[in-house]
């Protein structure tokens, strides 16, 4: 099924939680946000939260300085 992801469309498995697109961007566990159709998905549910077809992912990374 495909999803986007910060624009980007990406083919995922049926079953793709929001730990699989994170693991399959490379992107590390600690200091990103991903909020899928709008709403912020806590990290605690990553893996329990699964994608649906058409999904609309954004996924921001945190950046410190002043």
């Amino acid at each position: 099924m495909t999803i986007t992801v910060n624009g980007e469309d990406l083919d995922v498995g049926d079953d793709a939680s929001v730990t699989d697109v994170v693991t399959r961007l490379g992107l590390p566990d600690r200091g990103i946000a991903v909020a899928v159709d709008g709403a912020v998905v806590p990290r605690g549910r990553w893996s329990a939260h699964t994608m649906t077809s058409g999904a609309v992912v954004e996924i921001v990374t945190a950046v410190q300085g002043g």
